[in-house]
């Protein structure tokens, strides 16, 4: 029974580090805070009852394939937030499952957090970025879009995808995979060439437009 508390114990600590050590501090939702506690806590209860009975691991291990499945519908989550998911999920089972603290437990729990705090670790591609955007104007030619995209988000494009070309409403809907520019840096020449072409282009076609207005208006004024 000693070994089951200091186990309860070494659980109870482990999730206390994901929550407030390392998902809070990074993505501030308050919400999930009491999601993850409130799972890791109740699979661990299970978990102990199920280690006291008959029906072994087995079952503990069903019960982990139900919880994993589910999706909450109230609000949608992102993928890292499933990962946490995951985490208090798997704390729970290894502090109840196992039923004492033995080195394995403790370290198998001490790599679900190292895991953790290197794989979600804001130094970690810190300027990858992923978006979806919709642009006021219908654009097909990768290339033109690639520019005006690097335009509006001030980044290299490293990946574009075209989800909808609204050729009636003259949109586009892109996800976009860019790298943000370091702190203090300019865009990029090439970037910044394509864009004044592409102003030029812009600028062209605003003149032939007053001047065909001013055509329209000269005919007019004539009859």
């Amino acid at each position: 029974m000693d070994q089951s508390l200091l186990l309860i114990a070494v659980d109870l600590v482990a999730i206390a580090i994901l929550v407030f050590g390392l998902y809070f501090p990074r993505h501030r939702r308050r919400d999930l805070v009491v999601a993850y506690l409130t799972v890791n806590v109740g699979v661990l209860a299970v978990a102990l009852v199920l280690g006291q009975t008959a029906v072994g691991a087995g079952l503990g291990l069903g019960l982990f394939g139900v919880l994993s499945i589910i999706r909450l519908r109230s609000r949608e989550i992102e993928q890292h937030e499933v990962a946490y998911y995951f985490a208090a999920l798997a704390l729970g089972l290894i502090g109840g499952l196992v039923g004492t603290a033995t080195w394995l437990a403790i370290g198998l729990m001490t790599l679900v957090l190292a895991v953790l705090a290197i794989g979600d670790h804001p130094a970690l591609f810190r300027r990858s970025r992923q978006q979806t955007v919709v642009l006021d104007q219908a654009i097909a030619d990768e290339r033109e879009l690639t520019a005006r995209l690097e335009q509006v988000l001030g980044g290299r494009v490293l990946r574009v995808r075209i989800e909808q070309l609204d050729l009636v409403d003259d949109t586009t809907t892109v996800d976009v995979r860019y790298e943000a520019p370091r702190p203090g840096t300019k865009r990029s020449d090439a970037a910044a060439s394509i864009t004044s072409q592409l102003g030029a282009a812009a600028g062209r076609r605003d003149l032939r437009d007053v001047a065909a207005f001013e055509t329209a208006s000269a005919a007019e004024v004539t009859r």
